[in-house]
């Protein structure tokens, strides 16, 4: 089996026609045909279904892709780290990030990764709560996550990228919204909207923890994971939640976001990665958010 059999394969199997496909590999369409048909008597399985009007996968087909692709990325990764001189990354680095509470960091590290990096390829994995990344980074799943601190030292390295105030986010027909100054213990009595206790989201601490700081243990209406949803919650009159400070812009018609007097409370977000060894790209990705966030390196944990 040759490396060209696959490529000839994948682009009939996006095509879809053997016309389009021979134009795109700039090949005629008879020896097309006749490469394909190699590699189905290679396999020992026909992988297109022909008839003069289309062209479908067979069963055969469908479960070769997804290999066939694989292969080609692993075949071209290979050969540009022969051609890479030294310095150079490539590949690939998963990163995993749990999503709206990420807006003010995650773009500005893959749009620098982009730049810095082009022939590097992120592949971004969204809504995972920190105690999940944890796992994921244990188990190799992920390369690099953001997290909410603090983190079992023990597990990973860690780095804070950010502190970030936590605020209100109230329905407008609430008693408060129109405050000009509130404190955390004025909303002793009404119901919160959090993430699931056993979620692994640190937002569901830090607020548990700053309501306890403030004498009172908060009455939870509706636990949910999405930090967006909440929002949405808030301004459907369903209850009050703790926030980040950055949400503020993000708080959708219904509900406003109020800064809270008093002993601030700040969400410290970061950069998680595992002990083990790690490669060329995941290091040269974590030496850049120390240029993004030059007092990281001064925070890191672990």
């Amino acid at each position: 089996m040759e490396l060209r059999w696959l490529e000839a394969f994948v682009v009939v199997a996006e095509e879809l026609h053997f016309g389009n496909a021979a134009a795109r590999l700039r090949v005629a369409q008879s020896p097309l045909s006749q490469t394909i048909r190699k590699l189905e008597r290679t396999l020992g399985a026909e992988l297109f279904h022909r008839s003069t009007r289309s062209v479908e996968l067979t069963a055969a087909g469908h479960a070769l892709l997804p290999h066939a692709r694989e292969v080609l990325e692993q075949a071209d990764i290979a050969r540009r780290a022969v051609r890479a001189s030294e310095g150079d990354i490539y590949g690939s680095l998963s990163i995993g990030f749990s999503g709206v509470l990420n807006h003010s960091s995650l773009p500005p590290l893959t749009r620098a990764v982009k730049q810095r990096y082009p022939a590097l390829k992120l592949h971004l994995v969204g809504r995972i709560m920190t105690q999940e990344a944890l796992h994921q980074l244990d188990s190799g799943q992920l390369d690099i996550a953001f997290v909410g601190l603090p983190v079992d030292e023990r597990r990973v390295h860690a780095r804070q990228l950010m502190l970030e105030p936590m605020g209100m986010v109230v329905p407008l027909d609430h008693p408060l919204a129109q405050a000009e100054h509130v404190r955390l213990e004025d909303f002793a009595q009404d119901q919160f909207i959090t993430p699931p206790l056993g979620s692994g989201s640190n937002l569901n601490e830090v607020t548990m923890q700053a309501c306890s700081a403030a004498g009172f243990y908060p009455k939870v209406a509706q636990e949910i994971t999405d930090p967006y949803m909440i929002l949405m919650l808030v301004a459907a009159g369903v209850g009050v939640a703790h926030m980040a400070e950055g949400l503020a812009a993000m708080v959708p018609p219904g509900a406003v976001f109020k800064h809270l007097d008093g002993e601030p409370v700040n969400m410290k977000h970061g950069l998680a990665w595992s002990k083990k060894p790690g490669s060329a790209a995941r290091d040269a990705v974590l030496r850049l958010a120390d240029e993004l966030w030059p007092l990281s390196r001064a925070n890191e944990v672990g």
